[in-house]
Formats: structure tokens, sequence, C-alpha cells
């Protein structure tokens, strides 16, 4: 292959796109993560040997979670929006016939591509989305922790309308956008946790009235309007618990959780957290009261013109 691609084990990696430096990362732990799935193809091995945190979020197998329980038509093609280091792109790569994955950063794409270097129906594009050019129309496009930042890389003074109106018009008519984000309004930010992107307390539920990150999270009615604003049509809202991060339960307006269902009180790994109240026992009330779509901690959406 020309210096524009390379091919690790059946995937394949091209880098016409890419601009020469990596503008998302996670720091020099991401050059630890390169070398541990270069040596062991094996990730609970992996985190079996290594207690750090990164290791955990970015090879832990239940993040596919988050799309493992969702029903792809057969013979499918996806698009994937920031893939990261691939903790989602295998369980894609499974259900879907291709696979294009897109990332601004050369490290994460090379750590996806050792990650899932099994499959040959998976292609890695290095840059920023918003300078690929894919001729293509997809089945199903994915954006999984993508949303909340697209005002980093989207030139506009609307840039999540804008950017969600640009994947807009890569999907097929019938396609359908997936979406996982956390809720600004989520019972684990009242608790005490600090907001995900800037690890501010009660920063989101405020409105970001203090910090510099372009970062945003949004509310429940809120990220329904946005997303019809933007031209798609029908949203359908499920929630993971305890987040779409580590999901082991999903629910949906169609099946809310029952009181025996709750399992919020999860612990912070990777910053410091205040409890103030006992999520569980909280989240009961507010199960009972009819309103827990509003205190989700996370959003899975399902939106399309269908």
């Amino acid at each position: 292959m020309n210096d524009k691609y390379e091919k690790i084990g059946n995937a394949i990696i091209d880098y016409s796109f890419y601009s020469g430096q990596d503008d998302y990362s996670d720091g020099d732990i991401e050059n630890d993560l390169l070398e541990l799935i270069k040596s062991e193809s094996d990730v609970n091995k992996i985190i079996a040997n290594d207690n750090r945190w990164p290791v955990l979020y970015h090879f832990s197998p239940v993040r596919q979670n988050v799309l493992e329980w969702y029903d792809f038509k057969e013979d499918a093609n996806v698009l994937e929006v920031g893939s990261g280091c691939g903790a989602i792109t295998g369980v894609l790569c499974k259900k879907a016939q291709s696979v294009i994955s897109v990332d601004l950063s050369k490290r994460r794409s090379l750590i996806n591509a050792y990650r899932n270097q099994e499959f040959g129906n998976l292609k890695i594009y290095v840059g920023n989305f918003n300078d690929v050019e894919l001729e293509e129309k997809f089945d199903y496009i994915t954006l999984i922790g993508v949303l909340e930042y697209a005002d980093y890389y989207t030139d506009s003074t609307d840039s999540f309308r804008v950017f969600l109106e640009k994947i807009r018009g890569y999907l097929k008519e019938d396609g359908h956008l997936l979406i996982a984000i956390e809720n600004k309004f989520g019972l684990k930010y009242w608790a005490g946790y600090a907001e995900d992107h800037n690890g501010m307390y009660f920063e989101g539920l405020e409105g970001y009235p203090t910090t510099d990150s372009k970062a945003r999270t949004f509310g429940r009615k809120e990220l329904e309007k946005l997303i019809k604003d933007s031209g798609y049509k029908n949203t359908d809202f499920y929630y993971p618990l305890p987040d779409y991060k580590f999901p082991i339960q999903i629910f949906s307006d169609f099946n809310l959780p029952k009181e025996s269902d709750v399992n919020f009180g999860q612990p912070s790994y990777d910053k410091d957290r205040l409890r103030l109240f006992d999520e569980n026992k909280v989240c009961e009330g507010i199960i009972n009261e009819g309103i827990f779509p509003f205190f989700a901690n996370s959003f899975i959406v399902d939106a399309s013109n269908e």
C-alpha cells in the first residue's frame, strides 16, 4: 500500500484526509494502549492485568452494549463518526456488511485497527469528519459520545444543528442516525458527580455558566428539538443504565424501569465525586412519579425520517 493507506491485519486505514496532527487525545496513555493491543489481542486479558482507568474505559467489552442490542438490517453499511480506540467498532463490524469509521486521531485509529484487525469489512479514515469526502450514503450512522463536541470541529454559530444536517446528508432515505450522549439533567449530576466533559460540579445543571469548554450536553426535550430542527422527522429515545458508556440495562419509553431495576449509584473511577444522597432511593421515587426520562443519566436516540 502507498503512504495514504495502511493495512493492519484485514482492516484498512486511509490517511487521505489526515492533517498530520492528532487534534484529540487523552495524552501519552494512548501510546501505552497501542503497545498493549499490539502485544495482546484479548482485551479482557489486558484489563485483568492493568487497572488504570483509561485501559478499562477504552478496552472494556461492556461498552459495546450500547449497540449490541440494536436490530441492524441485513447487509447494512454503517458510518461510525468518532470511532476513537474502537470500543464500538467491533460490534458494528459483526452486525453490518461494511463499516467506515472516521476519527481525528491517527494514534487512536491505529489502536482501533489493531483491536479489530480480524474484520475485512472495516475501513478507517483519519481526519476531521467535516473534511472527509465520502461518495456513498449509509443505512446507519453512529455518533457515540460525539455530538457534544460538535462546536469544536464545526465552523458555525449553530454548530450542533449544522453538524447534524451534514450527517443527514450521508443517510439513505430510510437511514437511521444513532446517537449516544449524556443527559445534562442526569440524576448523577444532582447527586454530586462532576460534569463529564469539564470536571465541574453542577455545571451542566446550571447551563454551563463558567466553563471555557465548548462541549455541551442536552436535556430530553432540548435534544429532541435539536434533532428535529436538523431535519429528522422521528426520534425514539432509549435510556441506558447506569449510562451509555458502561450500559448494563437499556430501557425505552415503552419499557421504562421499575423500582427493582434501579442501578444508579455507580462509583466514579476517572475523577472524584461527591455523594449527596442515595441515587437508587431517589430514583425509586422518580420512577413512581413517572418522570424517569428527565433524570436518566444518558440517552440513546434513534433518529430517522421513517
